[in-house]
């Protein structure tokens, strides 16, 4: 699978040290620094999450963080978008299944709740 090279935001990611992570428990490589999403593609990961009514799959969309498509459960914590978050070494990165409850003791709540008002995707995907 290729590997994206240049993001819409991010510009061209530096490219750091080959390091090893987990994708649903197996071994993956990518580089640090390099967004998640940007590594699983270029392992050949098309799903990131699940829809929570119909169950479709969703995988990366915008690829700037407004859309959620890309929403993953990394090292424990549910709702993260790979498509901004830079890859670490040890990461445990899961397929996600539809969009966690958001944790209101988050300090990002408040602008999170207001980010997802915002995506039409988040809309729909209360409907």
């Amino acid at each position: 699978m290729s590997r994206i090279v240049e993001h819409p935001i991010l510009g061209a990611p530096s490219k750091g040290s080959r390091v090893v992570f987990t994708y649903d428990g197996v071994e993956m490589e990518g580089y640090e620094g390099e967004p998640i999403a940007m590594a699983l593609k270029a392992a050949g990961v098309e799903v990131h999450r699940f829809t929570a009514k119909r169950h479709e799959p969703r995988g990366i969309f915008c690829a700037i963080g407004r859309c959620t498509d890309c929403v993953m459960v990394v090292d424990g914590k549910p709702n993260v978008r790979t498509c901004m978050t830079p890859l670490v070494a040890g990461m445990d990165v899961r397929t996600q299944d539809g969009v966690a409850p958001l944790d209101l003791n988050d300090p990002r709540a408040e602008a999170l709740v207001a980010e997802a008002a915002a995506s039409p995707a988040a809309v729909k995907e209360a409907e």
